[in-house]
């Protein structure tokens, strides 16, 4: 079992240039905010009416919104050390509630007649939380780089020339962990590799 215990994430104004751009790349593309996006994006895409970015939001809300409130939550209540759950130990309880959140989202999706791509998009979602939560269980990959990785692979099924866009992306969250030492070069590797299950996941029901 993993023993790796990520430091604590310097404060912006005692941070290096390097260790701010690190942090505003960690925060920006936070994978509650990946989710979300690639939701609404695939949602629009598959109508491009307000109908299908409506069921979009609906997938986010369950895949996204609600698992990012139980995370400030656990750091407001003080279980979590921060919204990155860096403890890994900490971050079993939040990513089974997020769990629970998701295949909720992709019930209401299938009962309700959601668009095929958005629902296969929310199970993809399913499958790629729940192997993460596994790996978890013994050691610490990066998430950031699990829902990256996936993202990246689901734009480029979805819009094809996004791609070099959506590995740059990739890239520079990877940079961004390692700078913060939030995690180590195979667990950010491995991280961007499990997303492929996700991306998988989708090819195989959209």
């Amino acid at each position: 079992m993993s023993t790796f215990t990520a430091p604590e994430t310097p404060v912006y104004r005692a941070a290096t240039p390097r260790e701010r751009a690190a942090k505003a790349i960690t925060d920006v593309l936070a994978p509650a905010n990946l989710v979300i996006g690639l939701l609404l994006l695939v949602g629009w895409q598959g109508s491009h009416s307000w109908r299908g970015l409506g069921w979009g939001l609906l997938a986010a809300l369950f895949c996204g919104v609600i698992p990012l409130g139980i995370i400030l939550l656990g750091v407001k209540r003080g279980a979590l050390t921060d919204k990155h759950i860096r403890v890994r130990r900490q971050r079993m309880i939040p990513m089974g509630a997020s769990l629970v959140s998701v295949v909720a989202g992709v019930t209401a999706l299938y009962l309700m007649g959601a668009p095929a791509e958005v629902s296969a998009l929310a199970v993809a979602m399913l499958v790629g939380l729940a192997t993460s939560l596994l790996v978890t269980v013994w050691w610490q990959i990066s998430i950031h780089n699990s829902v990256a990785g996936g993202a990246a692979l689901i734009l480029l099924l979805v819009f094809g020339p996004l791609l070099a866009l959506a590995a740059a992306a990739v890239a520079a969250i990877g940079w961004s962990r390692l700078v913060l030492k939030a995690h180590t070069l195979p667990q950010v590797l491995a991280g961007t590799a499990l997303g492929s299950v996700a991306a998988l996941t989708f090819a195989l029901l959209r």
